[in-house]
């Protein structure tokens, strides 16, 4: 007999908060969800390192394939108003008549709200393909995290064999731990974002985030093999060449804390915009979408008119352009980094408000640009410049400061751990001071804003893997 009030334990079934971790570990269910996990952590990670080859292909075909093909020398500073309507014009429709609206809005940041349900995933990998093929400034990770969750779900259906519920959240959270392997540069950035996002946390972490964890681990073998065979790479955020990074000093920390601070306000400002848009957007999508994306054109034109620099500068989720941007900052002005800075986040708006992706890579490149903007001004290194940049707008955009301090030090490689002291402090006022200014409204349905924990089901049980769906 059980004793009164205390749950009963289902095999196969995840852990509760009640439940003791090394029990668990040792039971056959616990087995059986990492045998799962496993195995469904190579073909899912497979399918993701499809999904961003094709993104990959599509933008070099559409934006300097296809002018080449049409008689351009290169590609036009006016090309991307066209090709951003066309997305507008597609993108809109998937979101308004396919099941589940194409995703989350990213507006609304990121949102643990359990596997993505299988009708969905037509429309979320649809309305992300040509959102990201087609120069939406936006990222791919959310996009990841739910067709990940997803189609672990879906691989369990077809199984015939019933499931408790809170197995399956794992399964889907672990699905998606696959499909975000190596996209942040590291499986264990992947990991601290899901468990950021979905508010994990108590004794209860570890047995949890294990199944994820191997799923993770499996999914970047899978990525490193397959960027090996097709020579495509791994699609994994990484800057080869990093300046070196001076050591901390008192002109660094006052850096860090003015950046921390700036960082807050302008992260409030893209979002305040952004939600401002998705509610017109909302009342007449069709059109408001092809307008949104002729916007986001009209600014990158400006700007490479303005500037003299390449409109794709302002484009895209700003992944790939990180590396570039470095190698290539002597070339750019501290005034063009500053209109660079001011196009790319109202476009960063205007994309989140009407398409569909995530919002951790066009944060990160606005704030790499606005630190090296600031590298311009003395005390400041480029690289340091950099690093506070990214931690502090990825505090300010996401609120999960431990993946910021991440984001901003691994992807420095040696020189991140030179800097961390400083990016630590500049992640803290940036996020502090974001939590302490107005906040937008909450995302609908009741579901948790970006930050903060993750609801519980019906009877106070934490929901185990919850974030295995995401908005942004």
């Amino acid at each position: 007999m059980t004793a009164p009030g205390r749950p009963v334990e289902r095999e196969g079934s995840p852990p509760s908060a009640t439940a003791n971790p090394l029990t668990l570990v040792r039971s056959r269910g616990y087995l059986v969800l990492l045998l799962i996990a496993g195995v469904l952590g190579v073909p899912i990670s497979a399918a993701a390192f499809g999904f961003l080859a094709l993104v990959n292909e599509l933008q070099s075909l559409t934006y300097t394939d296809l002018p080449k093909a049409l008689g351009f020398h290169g590609t036009p500073n006016w090309w991307p108003v066209p090709l951003l309507a066309v997305a507008g014009l597609v993108v809109g429709p998937i979101i308004r008549y396919l099941p589940g609206g194409g995703g989350h809005e990213p507006a609304h940041g990121f949102v643990a709200s359990g596997p993505t349900p299988t009708a969905d995933l037509p429309g979320v990998a649809l309305a992300a393909v040509v959102s990201l093929s087609l120069g939406a400034v936006i990222g791919p990770e959310a996009p990841l995290i739910a067709l990940g969750s997803g189609l672990a779900v879906a691989a369990l259906r077809l199984a015939r064999k019933s499931f408790p519920k809170q197995a399956t959240a794992v399964v889907g959270a672990s699905g998606s731990f696959a499909a975000i392997s190596t996209l942040l540069g590291s499986p264990l950035l992947g990991a601290f974002l899901l468990m950021e996002m979905s508010g994990l946390g108590g004794p209860m972490l570890g047995v949890v985030l294990v199944p994820g964890l191997l799923a993770s681990g499996i999914g970047a073998l899978i990525f490193t093999g397959l960027g090996s065979w097709t020579g495509l790479g791994t699609y994994s955020l990484s800057l080869p060449n990093v300046p070196h990074a001076a050591r901390p000093d008192f002109a660094g920390f006052g850096w860090a804390l003015l950046i921390g601070v700036a960082a807050a306000f302008v992260g409030a400002g893209i979002r305040w915009f952004a939600l401002r848009l998705l509610k017109v957007v909302e009342r007449r999508r069709l059109p408001a979408t092809v307008l949104a994306g002729v916007v986001v054109g009209v600014i990158a034109l400006g700007y490479a008119e303005w500037t003299g620099h390449a409109a794709s500068g302002v484009l895209y989720s700003g992944q790939s352009g990180l590396g570039p941007l470095l190698d290539t900052s002597a070339q750019y002005s501290g005034g063009a980094l500053v209109v660079l800075v001011a196009c790319k986040a109202v476009a960063y708006s205007v994309s989140m408000a009407a398409f569909r992706g995530g919002p951790v890579f066009p944060a990160m490149f606005v704030g790499a640009a606005g630190g090296i903007a600031l590298s311009h001004l003395p005390g400041l290194g480029v690289t340091t410049g950099l690093a506070l940049g990214v931690g502090a707008m990825s505090a300010a955009m996401l609120r999960f400061p431990m993946v910021s301090v991440l984001l901003a030090t691994l992807l420095l490689g040696t020189q991140g751990i030179t800097v961390m002291p400083l990016v630590i402090v500049a992640v803290v006022v940036s996020y502090v001071l974001t939590l302490r200014l107005p906040q937008p409204p909450a995302a609908p349905h009741g579901a948790p804003a970006a930050g903060q924990e993750a609801s519980e089901p019906a009877g106070g049980e934490p929901s185990a893997g919850s974030g295995g769906r995401a908005s942004g």
